[in-house]
């Protein structure tokens, strides 16, 4: 260990850790636009510039590493008015609507203003010409509001590598756009929304749904529905200066009915569905190849993820195969409420309204698929993010902190722990071993208290191998066989696994892959900023919300059991292959509008 000086501190620092790194470790704050924790800095910004004792100019901390005995001052008289300089120049190009801005409560530029005590007027000049990039379903851009700091490139490249974002042209009239400035929809972008979910400013957001909901929410003849993925319990409540990790089921329950929803449903229901038809899926897909000798496209990869879908049309097709034909659970649950939900409750589906809480941009994308009507119509409306639902709960005047609790309502409301663990990296796999080693076993999956350890770290990739033993005598064929698996979040890391296991390096016989960093609880819509720590602390709320159920396996849940019985049959049968599985086709990588 060496040591340095901080603003007349003793300092400890490991050789090659950097000003900021260190001043945030001992609390003291040294602002930044462009810096992402983990990744390699840009420097771009220049706001985190401290003095160094003896250096002629002032030193970015973000790409300063520490040198013994190194003198720095990270809030003299010069290092804030530099930055006050810096800050007033980047107004001075900025279309700084903020009262009417989506971000005018969030906003890192205009919080740092602020904070730097920036009170004039920025000096008038050319500003950037103004365009809407509304070409996806997902995502819009406001070129205007572009501070061009570089986040956005750092997630869509080092954290998703997907490349949809670069800068173009060069000086004053540089831009941070798709290939030649054209728009999203022209390049291989998965509308996964970590852009929009670090863009420290309005550049980059998610397409809004809140007007359809309330308009569908006023209407006397619409039926509305409202459906909540497992990750929106642990973060809805940062929304309202909650800390990261907060559980608000209940109090999420009572905001939607009591904002005009005809019935508040749970995602999760639709997630134990997807346990038993997936499982079911990769048993039959074993049980071809191990029992049978014949052919099946192993390794089997989850399809939960739209943005993981979609990054495999472009650029992996060679997997399609491999992908799961289910449905997600929400495209599930929407075409079971248009049909089996509405049959029960008397209402004509087409004047039925599904509303999706996700945490997730590409959901939006993943509802106007046209693969996505097998109820007759589109099966899911509307998809609000995380944050749009905290819009819409503020908007209707509610005081989320103060609400009591309520219940879901049945009985697409009934869910199991292994629903909530949906959210968390790993969570799908470990909700599928719950019950696909019961099925075959016919005992409970070993580990502590059903979870697997090495499977809900935050490693971007993750291995583990279990031998199949005393298997019952349907599936004696699986005696003793070692199934290989697999979990990766970020498809940066994704590519890394598929390439692996393309070039024959790995081998494996069930695949994981969320798109988001730390899964859905790290989803493009979810409340920003979100780092490892905010991860950390939602996926610990899930994983007391899952220990808190009575029921913590997916095949043993009472509403999914009745509706096989009442509705589709069993598993992979007639009409469930009809309404919850579907087939993907490749895309082209870019299709550009010159």
């Amino acid at each position: 260990m060496s040591e340095c000086i901080m603003n007349g501190l003793e300092i400890s620092f490991d050789p090659g850790e950097t000003i900021l790194s260190a001043a945030r470790r001992e609390g003291i704050r040294i602002p930044s636009l462009c810096y992402l924790e983990g990744k390699d800095p840009m420097a771009a910004c220049r706001v985190c510039v401290v003095e160094i004792e003896g250096a002629p100019r002032l030193a970015a901390a973000c790409s300063t590493p520490l040198r013994e005995g190194m003198k720095i001052k990270t809030n003299s008289p010069r290092v804030r008015e530099s930055r006050k300089e810096l800050v007033s120049l980047i107004l001075s190009e900025h279309e700084g609507n903020c009262s009417w801005c989506e971000r005018s409560q969030d906003c890192e530029l205009k919080a740092l203003a602020f904070e730097l005590g920036i009170q004039d007027a920025p000096e008038t000049g050319e500003k950037p010409v103004e365009y809407f990039d509304e070409s996806t379903e997902a995502l819009v851009r406001n070129s205007a509001k572009c501070i061009r700091c570089r986040r956005c490139i750092t997630s869509c490249n080092s954290i998703q590598g997907v490349g949809a974002l670069y800068p173009q042209g060069r000086g004053f009239k540089t831009e941070i756009a798709p290939a030649f400035s054209g728009e999203l929809a022209s390049v291989a972008c998965v509308q996964c929304g970590q852009c929009a979910a670090v863009c420290p400013v309005g550049a980059i957001t998610e397409k809004s749904h809140i007007p359809g909901v309330l308009e569908a929410l006023e209407d006397p003849e619409r039926y509305v529905v409202v459906q909540t993925a497992p990750a929106i319990r642990a973060a809805l409540g940062e929304c309202f200066g909650m800390p990261p990790g907060t559980l608000v089921t209940g109090k999420m329950v009572t905001a939607l009915k009591r904002m005009g929803f005809d019935a508040v449903f749970d995602t999760n229901f639709t997630a134990d569905l997807t346990i038993l038809e997936e499982g079911t899926e990769l048993l039959h897909r074993l049980k071809t190849v191990v029992k049978e000798g014949g052919k099946a496209p192993l390794p089997q990869f989850t399809s939960c993820s739209p943005g993981w879908i979609q990054f495999t049309e472009y650029y992996y097709p060679e997997f399609m195969p491999h992908l799961s034909t289910c449905k997600s659970p929400q495209q599930m649950f929407g075409a079971l409420a248009k049909t089996y939900y509405a049959g029960k409750a008397g209402v004509k589906p087409e004047h039925m309204t599904v509303v999706s809480v996700m945490p997730c941009t590409a959901k939006k994308y993943e509802a106007a698929r046209e693969e996505m009507a097998d109820s007759g119509f589109r099966d899911v409306d509307y998809v609000l993010t995380t944050r749009e639902l905290g819009r819409l709960i503020l908007q209707s005047g509610l005081d989320f902190t103060a609400l009591p609790d309520s219940e879901m309502d049945a009985p697409l409301g009934i869910s199991s722990g292994a629903a909530d663990i949906f959210a968390n990296t790993g969570g799908v796999m470990e909700a599928a071993l719950r019950t696909v080693h019961e099925i075959v076993t016919g005992r409970p999956l070993p580990g502590e208290d059903l979870h697997i350890k090495p499977l809900s770290t935050l490693e971007g990739i993750k291995t583990l191998s279990l031998v199949l033993e005393n298997t019952a005598e349907e599936w004696i064929f699986l005696e003793g066989v070692e199934v290989r698996l697999a979990v990766a979040h970020g498809l940066r890391n994704a590519a890394s696994l598929l390439d692996a296991v393309k070039e024959g390096r790995e081998s494996f016989h069930f695949v994981e892959v969320m798109t988001c960093p730390g899964g859905c609880i790290g989803g493009g819509g979810q409340p920003r900023l979100t780092d490892d720590r905010v991860r950390q602390a939602r996926i610990n709320a899930i994983f007391r919300e899952d220990e808190g159920k009575p029921i913590r396996k997916s095949h043993e849940n009472p509403g999914v059991a009745f509706l096989y019985n009442d509705f589709l049959g069993e598993p992979l049968g007639e009409k469930s292959h009809h309404l919850l599985h579907t087939e993907y086709r490749q895309k082209k990588k870019v299709q550009l509008k010159i």
